[in-house]
């Protein structure tokens, strides 16, 4: 069990794309510099109970290799999604004093470019709910691919609305939402990538670019919550919607929030702080890391709490707002 600096006992989810999963093997086959230190100095001092990957992209190699070097090293049960036409798998690792039943959900992988990772767990608090987990890498090339990959999550939200609780998370390769968020929105006549213009933006009515939004839109309208958007705006705690990928990448807009996690209207409730983990030259993608407290997860999951309300300009925005945040 954690004690954090909040004075409770506490449940901590990290999100985490490490870049093509730290590189390839060394020539002499040992494991890049890159991954292990994304899992000595990154993940290992978070001791997280949950940790949603991306990118894992050679871990399905030598009979799973890095999943088993990653559990016995961050002392968790691994798990690893099939490998899609994006050849680059999502994995899920989950501690198993936290959680001691865990199952990989089984599920038909054909709408997604990059299968996420869906584990049924037993919190050992209450034994008796479930709680869905999900990593997921959202589509990084196709609007529509990414509306349909938002779409079947909904599904998942929407099954465990009659069974217990839900936390997802990952890399959305799109913007949220722009209210109430301290990173500007794209200026897309700046941007000079042009594959990158096609691949997170609309066409508006009138002719020009807009970012795409669906993602975010989704799943905040069937009752999910940003986890870091309620620490900055309910908990005091802006600097938890900091920008988590594109440093460096002025040709494409610069730094973006494309990296969250995502809970249900209940477990929200149990959010004490959100950090934005900086990786600085161990990948592209800075972590997020979600404090909940062990108490109010187990409320949660008890149903003790009504869930905190949908924000009603999310799902019926003026006409508009919708279409400038497509």
């Amino acid at each position: 069990m954690q004690t954090s600096a909040h004075g409770e006992e506490v449940v901590t989810v990290v999100a985490l794309n490490v870049e093509r999963d730290g590189g390839e093997n060394t020539p002499a086959g040992g494991l890049p510099q890159r991954w292990l230190d994304a899992h000595h100095e990154i993940l290992k001092p978070l001791n997280a109970d949950v940790i949603l990957r991306q990118e894992a992209t050679f871990s399905h190699l030598e009979d799973e290799r890095r999943m088993k070097v990653a559990g016995k090293l961050l002392g968790m049960k691994g798990f690893l999604s099939p490998n899609g036409v994006g050849r680059n798998p999502t994995a899920l690792f989950v501690r198993p004093e936290t959680f001691p039943v865990c199952e990989r959900v089984t599920y038909n992988p054909m709408f997604w470019r990059t299968p996420p990772t869906i584990v049924s767990a037993g919190f050992a608090d209450v034994p008796e709910a479930e709680l869905l987990l999900m990593s997921w890498h959202a589509a990084f090339n196709s609007p529509r691919g990414r509306e349909r990959e938002a779409d079947e999550i909904t599904a998942w939200v929407d099954r465990m609305e009659r069974r217990g609780g839900f936390i997802g998370g990952g890399d959305r390769n799109e913007e949220p939402l722009p209210d109430g968020e301290s990173v500007s929105p794209i200026p897309w006549e700046t941007v000079t990538d042009h594959r990158h213009l096609a691949h997170r933006t609309n066409l508006a009515p009138d002719g020009s670019r807009v970012s795409c939004r669906y993602f975010d839109r989704t799943l905040l309208t069937c009752g999910l919550h940003d986890a870091a958007r309620y620490a900055a705006h309910t908990l005091g705690q802006p600097d938890a919607i900091g920008p988590t990928a594109g440093h460096g990448k002025p040709d494409q807009g610069g730094p973006r929030r494309i990296d969250g996690i995502y809970v249900d209207g209940r477990i929200v409730r149990a959010v004490l702080a959100v950090n934005v983990v900086d990786t600085t030259g161990i990948s592209d993608h800075h972590g997020v890391e979600v404090v909940l407290s062990r108490r109010g997860l187990a409320e949660a999951l008890r149903r003790e709490h009504q869930p905190v309300p949908l924000d009603r300009a999310v799902a019926i925005p003026s006409p508009n707002r919708a279409e400038a945040t497509a």
